[in-house]
């Protein structure tokens, strides 16, 4: 990477897994527009599939067909993952199933991190709530309440 470590936003990752290997390409403009709008950087986009008998193999974009938005992601690759990294990803695949394995860095907290990071403070902890795990919470809570469920409208 040519851009200074210190100067950059929080790194995420993200494994999207297509059921049956079927991917329609309809998140990719949503993506492309995501960079366009400089809310994020690629740093890596990688496809994977999972064989039948557990091994993982990297899929070439030309494999995926005639989605034109991928060709806008080719050759995104920092080098940060590496094939233990994508064996990895591919543990939380069901077998004959393919993934989007995504590196990604969050430019719409780049200044907030470098301005913490001049005062000394650093990240020591981060994490993401599912949404399954968010709705379970919040159905929750409403079923707690007195009277049960409050519906809008």
């Amino acid at each position: 990477m040519q851009q200074d470590v210190a100067d950059m936003g929080p790194i995420d990752y993200l494994i999207v897994e297509f059921p049956g290997s079927r991917m329609t390409g309809e998140g990719m403009p949503l993506l492309v527009e995501l960079v366009e709008d400089g809310v994020i950087r690629i740093l890596d986009l990688v496809f994977i599939q999972k064989g039948d008998d557990g091994s993982v193999a990297v899929l070439e974009f030309r494999e995926l067909g005639d989605q034109a938005e991928l060709t806008v992601f080719e050759g995104a690759s920092s080098g940060l993952l590496d094939q233990g990294d994508l064996d990895e990803a591919g543990a939380a695949l069901e077998p004959g199933n393919s993934a989007a394995v995504i590196v990604y860095e969050n430019l719409w907290a780049a200044p907030l991190a470098r301005a913490l990071r001049r005062g000394g403070a650093q990240m020591v902890a981060g994490g993401r709530i599912p949404v399954d795990a968010l709705v379970a919470s919040l159905d929750a809570m409403e079923s707690a309440r007195p009277g049960g469920a409050v519906t809008a409208g």
